[in-house]
């Protein structure tokens, strides 16, 4: 069966550690003479350019797929276009609205027999190459060993959380998160999160929390990301009341002030991050932004070694 990267789920924490390895090793051609489709129902800045220069850094020819190009469930099923790009690509990477079209596209390819690998570029419930980068930044600023390490994130609970707290327990981190209730993980997500550390022989663990300055206190690294994503502009309003004590402030900060500090990036300055921290001087964000590069030279020359690369 091919190895997709759907989520952090789909590794081991061994596997996990070896791109790690990977993606700080010098890039080598594992993509000479094959080409990577990339495609994006959302539009994105950081995903699309570390992916593109990650493939050519491999030797790979990559293939900027736009929305309106396939039209996904629209123009065509999530099917038909995985089989298509799959004639022609090596890879199949998406960033996509509903994750159930990326478990489509991987499931159709399984079946109609492709050997080529589903790679999640952001979906509604995950973004396992943000994750990914997040470590490598972490280990740089923290150190190599992770375990027993201390990272809160603060602000709306939402996909990019998600692979954070499956990648960083992987690693033995503790994760603290800081949200409302109603943006929150629930118990029951909690508790899976935390069954599936425990089951891959883990041992870090996800802890929730509701008061942001408890949740920071003592913590080696601070991470946020937007409020408002794309297609919750309805609720932008009641989000950012509901939010507003979760915002990341020189005050917050000084709980814990020697603690790096992280951000998915696009920032809504002034809402989840105040200029201040972003800028200051633990802000970790600029070299994060740089490793979602190293992330997928290390994912593509892993699903190398993995065989799963026809």
């Amino acid at each position: 069966m091919t190895r997709h990267l759907l989520e952090i789920t789909d590794l081991t924490p061994d596997e996990l550690a070896r791109i790690l390895v990977l993606a700080r090793a010098t890039p080598t051609p594992v993509l000479a003479g094959r080409g990577v489709a990339l495609v994006f129902e959302k539009p994105s800045a950081r995903t699309r350019h570390s992916s593109e220069m990650a493939v050519v850094a491999l030797g790979g020819h990559p293939a900027v797929v736009g929305a309106g190009e396939v039209g996904i469930d629209t123009r065509e099923s999530a099917e038909d276009v995985a089989r298509t790009l799959a004639s022609f690509h090596d890879v199949v990477c998406a960033r996509v609205f509903d994750h159930s079209v990326l478990n489509r596209m991987a499931a159709a390819l399984d079946v109609a027999g492709f050997k080529v690998p589903v790679v999640n570029l952001l979906s509604d419930q995950g973004h396992p190459c943000q994750a990914v980068a997040d470590l490598l930044t972490l280990e740089d600023v923290l150190g190599p060993d992770l375990s027993g390490k201390v990272i809160t994130y603060v602000g709306d609970a939402n996909n990019v959380t998600r692979s954070l707290a499956l990648a960083a327990t992987a690693r033995g981190m503790v994760v603290r998160i800081a949200a409302p209730e109603r943006y929150s993980f629930g118990a029951d997500e909690v508790e899976a999160l935390d069954a599936w550390a425990a089951g891959a022989g883990a041992s870090g663990a996800v802890e929730v929390h509701h008061d942001p300055v408890a949740a920071v206190t003592g913590a080696d690294a601070i991470y946020t990301d937007v409020w408002v994503s794309m297609g919750q502009e309805a609720e932008a309003a009641e989000r950012r009341e509901h939010l507003a004590r979760y915002s990341v402030t020189e005050t917050l900060v000084g709980h814990a002030p020697d603690a790096a500090v992280l951000h998915c990036l696009p920032a809504h300055r002034g809402e989840e991050i105040t200029d201040g921290v972003l800028e200051g001087p633990t802000s970790a964000i600029w070299r994060q932004v740089r490793h979602r590069y190293h992330a997928m030279v290390g994912i593509f020359s892993w699903l190398d070694e993995q065989g799963a690369l026809r």
